[in-house]
């Protein structure tokens, strides 16, 4: 008899439990289930949207009220001997009532939860509630038996399994959640049934596809303990297996010779297959890919089907910080512009979640890596109970759930903690209290090795492999570089070689239509309205003295915010691009660079690449160009021809040192070839080299289609001319949309942009930071939205360039 699910979504209602500074009817208010309160106090009215102005300040009530969720259901005898209550996901701590008796109690967002109720249910109306304690609560009173402990923060997030940044950070606000947050149903069966199906995917050794099974059984539906048989089956291969007599556990591993490997997107396809098990009236379906990963530790070199691959990527914040919001559409269009920008890995930072199914399943699509930090940031945290149990069961049920994804390639035990037991000063504070210790070098490798023994495991990062080793040792594994916008200039990315950079970053504004929508005031760099979406320590003084003598200093009057906005925009792009290029140069040696970060969950100023509304900043225009597969970069006086592509780089290299006004000085012709997946270097010639005046002069290199321009001396050195150019604006581009914005330049113009959403806020602009010498001509597309002016796309402050704030 096939198993019947219930989905159980329909008809809740909020109710508060306790006093609370809003109106909220006896009665409840309307409730979205998969939800939490926050969103349905917004939908009621009762509160102003968080993501504006500074309401956030006004919610933290939220965090501290208990609240019950109540619904009413029908049920009638459907046949089955069993009936679970089944919640994928509840936010955080809760006591589950089936009329009128408790069906269990929960500790852990990071969980899902099976409650059996056959003996709770009645035939016709049936009344659940889910009564959450408040999360500050429950993680207060906990610090207060066991111990604080030292973090970044305040927030006792270390003493909740639930997401960290729910209570705040340098980039989020402080709402503290409560509610459904994922899908909830009652599930009936009888006799045996599927309880959790393992399907891992990979290479034996002689490189032809595997898959292997873990199957768990449940038994409660009663019968005779007997033999089960099952099967699984995948891409043509199949196997027929038992579960012996009385057990809960049976395993089976096939060939699958007709599978084809899966790739990263920069390295081939994606090919993937429907896995069926099956045990008597029940089935488990999944879909999976089949490839090798291995970590070269020391290096930390992760090769895919034993291909070194130099990682591109982007670290991941949750994109909102009410999850339950999430589309899988909005979850594909951000991995979309990741894609775009040429990035191969995201890593899901360990002051989240572990992302939803969609997440995973879309990264195996589009050939995006992912490297899954455990949920443990920048804080000691207790090893004791009831935590380390929870722990051990969310560890356990999240690698089995994630372990048909091929894209999913490492584990890591936390983000930022072992440098904080280290450098931090955490030791004489904690005086003697766990911290983690026990999770990131016993706990957490343990499961893996146990549950997931296919994919590496790496403690923590920043580390440098060992205990004993300094966390941050730039010669053996990963960095996270912070120095550069705490505390120096971005040209300090320069002064060493590293193998791994997981985290490095620099902040900019986001788009000017997200800054409008999310600030009613003026917009004003000093203005509170806009300064608090700002939330890193001496944020807005680090983005001015980040301009260096690179850029100059927005000055005052009507243009004041125009020129704030524009130059720590650019300037956030090129502290970045330059990370990258310096970081790219030194491959093979450097095998990865991930730039914190590639989202935002609300409106803010940030390091992000695509803020809070989804728009892309001049910072992921930046990306696209230095993540290419083809990179020039010039690193002491050699010119680096980066090719991360499967075929070779040939052809004429030109290099020519050139006058501002485009006047050829020196000119060095030379034929090079650059392997694939290789590094070429170019010493440059001294003709080229060595500028005669670097205030008034460029170096170009031009290789096949590929063109960079190096300026000798920054910015506000250069003497840069007046911006003179034409535009020309034409609606319709070739396909008879949007609109043509053709540049002509009269002088060298210097990081050509465009900001159309400043026109309206749904049109967006397909290329930026465009450099042009004079004569030369450039066409951006503008698209999405039908603009009332049009030619103001040729005006400032929607169109500029450096040259209108540097230079003569």
């Amino acid at each position: 008899m096939t198993p019947h699910r219930l989905p159980l979504h329909d008809g809740w209602t909020l109710h508060h439990d306790g006093p609370v500074p809003v109106e909220i009817p006896a009665t409840g208010v309307p409730a979205a289930v998969p939800g939490c309160v926050h969103t349905d106090l917004l939908a009621a009215g009762l509160i102003d949207d968080p993501y504006l102005d500074d309401n956030e300040t006004r919610l933290g009530w939220i965090g501290r009220t208990d609240w019950t969720y109540r619904t009413t259901f029908t049920w009638s005898p459907d046949g089955h001997e069993s009936t679970d209550l089944c919640f994928d996901g509840l936010d955080t701590v809760a006591t589950v009532l089936l009329n009128g008796q408790e069906a269990g109690s929960t500790a852990n967002q990071h969980r899902s939860y099976r409650f059996p109720v056959r003996a709770l249910l009645r035939e016709g109306a049936n009344t659940l509630s889910v009564r959450f304690t408040a999360p500050y609560t429950y993680a207060e009173a906990l610090r207060d038996k066991l111990g604080d402990r030292p973090g970044a923060y305040t927030e006792p997030y270390a003493f909740i399994r639930k997401a960290a940044c729910n209570f705040g950070w340098d980039w989020g606000p402080t709402l503290v959640t409560s509610g459904i947050w994922r899908p909830v149903a009652l599930e009936s069966w009888t006799g045996p049934r599927i309880a959790g199906a393992k399907v891992l995917g990979d290479l034996d050794g002689d490189g032809v596809p595997r898959l292997s099974l873990t199957l768990d059984v449940d038994r409660a539906g009663g019968g005779v303990p007997e033999v089960l048989e099952a099967s699984v089956e995948v891409a043509g291969a199949r196997a027929v297996f038992s579960v012996p007599a009385g057990e809960h556990r049976a395993t089976a591993t096939l060939a699958v010779p007709a599978a084809r490997r899966w790739w990263p997107h920069s390295h081939g396809e994606q090919p993937l297959y429907d896995v069926t098990v099956r045990l008597g009236d029940d089935a488990w379906n999944g879909r999976t890919g089949f490839r090798s990963v291995t970590l070269e530790r020391e290096a930390f070199r992760v090769c895919v089907n034993d291909e070194p691959v130099f990682v591109r990527g982007v670290n991941w914040i949750p994109d909102d910080c009410f999850p339950a919001r999430l589309t899988r559409q909005r979850i594909s269009d951000r991995l979309d512009q990741a894609l775009a920008a040429n990035v191969d890995l995201i890593r899901v930072w360990g002051g989240g979640l572990y992302e939803s199914d969609d997440f995973y399943e879309l990264c195996d699509e589009k050939g995006l890596l992912v490297w899954q930090d455990f949920p443990f940031a920048c804080a000691a945290y207790p090893e004791e109970q009831p935590l380390y149990d929870e722990v051990a069961a969310e560890v356990r049920e999240n690698l089995v759930r994630l372990a048909p994804h091929p894209s999913l390639v490492l584990w890591c035990g936390n983000n930022e903690n072992l440098e904080g037991h280290a450098d931090w000063g955490w030791q004489e504070k904690l005086a003697g209290r766990t911290w983690g210790h026990g999770y990131y070098h016993g706990l957490l490798p343990a499961l893996c090795a146990e549950i997931d023994p296919t994919r590496p495991y790496w403690p923590g990062s920043p580390y440098s492999g060992s205990p004993e080793l300094p966390p941050q040792d730039p010669a053996r594994g990963t960095v996270h570089l912070w120095d550069v916008w705490n505390r120096v200039d971005y040209r300090h990315y320069a002064d060493t070689a590293h193998r791994f950079v997981a985290e490095f970053g620099f902040q900019g504004p986001p788009a000017y239509a997200t800054l409008r929508r999310a600030v009613s005031g003026p917009l004003d760099p000093g203005d509170p309205l806009l300064a608090h979406h700002q939330k890193a320590q001496d944020g807005d003084a680090k983005l001015l003295r980040g301009l260096g003598d690179h850029l100059p200093q927005p000055g005052a009057g009507a243009s004041s915010f125009d020129d704030w906005h524009w130059l720590t925009q650019l300037n956030q792009a090129r502290a970045v691009a330059f990370g990258v290029r310096h970081f790219r140069s030194h491959t093979p040696y450097c095998m990865g660079a991930i730039v914190w970060q590639l989202n935002d969950c609300w409106p803010v100023v940030s390091w992000a690449a695509v803020d809070g509304d989804g728009r892309r900043k001049p910072l992921w225009y930046a990306l696209r160009a230095v993540y290419a597969d083809r990179l020039m970069t010039v690193r002491d006086g050699v010119l680096h021809l980066v090719n991360d592509s499967g075929r070779p780089w040939e052809g004429a290299l030109r290099l020519t040192r050139r006058g501002l006004d485009g006047t050829v000085l020196a000119e060095e012709v030379t034929a090079v070839a650059t392997a694939a997946r290789g590094v070429g270097r170019v010493p440059l010639p001294p003709p080229v080299a060595r500028p005669r005046d670097g205030r008034r002069e460029v170096l170009v290199a031009e290789l096949g289609e590929l063109r960079t321009v190096e300026f000798y001396e920054e910015d506000t050195r250069v003497e840069l001319p007046p911006a003179r150019y034409d535009v020309s604006v034409t609606q319709g581009d070739e396909s008879g949309i949007g609109y043509r914005v053709t540049v002509t330049a009269h002088t060298l113009l210097r990081d050509l942009a465009i900001f159309p959403d400043r026109l309206d806020p749904a049109a967006e602009v397909d290329d930026m930071l465009v450099t042009l010498l004079p004569g030369e001509s450039a066409v951006f597309h503008v698209t999405g939205a039908v603009l009332k002016d049009p030619e103001a796309l040729g005006n400032r402050p929607v169109l500029r360039c450096v040259n209108d704030v540097a230079g003569g």
